[in-house]
């Protein structure tokens, strides 16, 4: 089953649970996915890979709105898109932590042969496209500079 039709599978579950949160989040899943298909140039059907990505925009859009919500002290507001946070991250692969990212990181320096922070460029690009959907830029971002600081 396509992650697409499992979402809107997911949709009918979280109604019949009457699961709002799920729910909301869920429907916006499949708005983006609507918008992409819709948009200009866009192909008719879209992949697994292309709704992952969708999916990994709406979680890092959920999370910064979260961050904002605390530092404005707004944490009902913050809690809410922690939730639909949770809800949504289930149709992503699992994250790896920093502990994990390390060798993987390291190995793409030496292949790259890298050995200063000018070169940081270079590993971050390697890096994000081996590791889409398996972590989060930020999170490379700390690994890499950590190795080559």
């Amino acid at each position: 089953m396509s992650l697409e039709l499992q979402v809107n599978s997911d949709i009918k579950e979280a109604m019949k649970a009457k699961d709002k949160v799920r729910l909301e989040a869920l429907r916006g899943i499949k708005k983006e996915v609507i918008e992409a298909k819709t948009s200009k140039g866009a192909a008719e059907e879209l992949t697994d890979a292309d709704v992952m990505k969708i999916v990994q925009k709406m979680v890092k859009q959920r999370k910064d709105a979260a961050a904002l919500f605390s530092s404005q002290n707004r944490e009902d507001l913050a809690e809410k898109e922690l939730e639909e946070v949770k809800a949504i991250e289930v149709y992503l692969p699992q994250q790896l932590s920093q502990e994990e990212l390390k060798p993987i990181v390291q190995a793409i320096i030496e292949r790259v042969g890298a050995s200063s922070m000018k070169e940081m460029g270079k590993v971050m690009g390697v890096a994000s496209k081996e590791l889409a959907g398996k972590a989060d830029g930020k999170d490379i971002s700390v690994v890499v500079k950590q190795l080559l600081g």
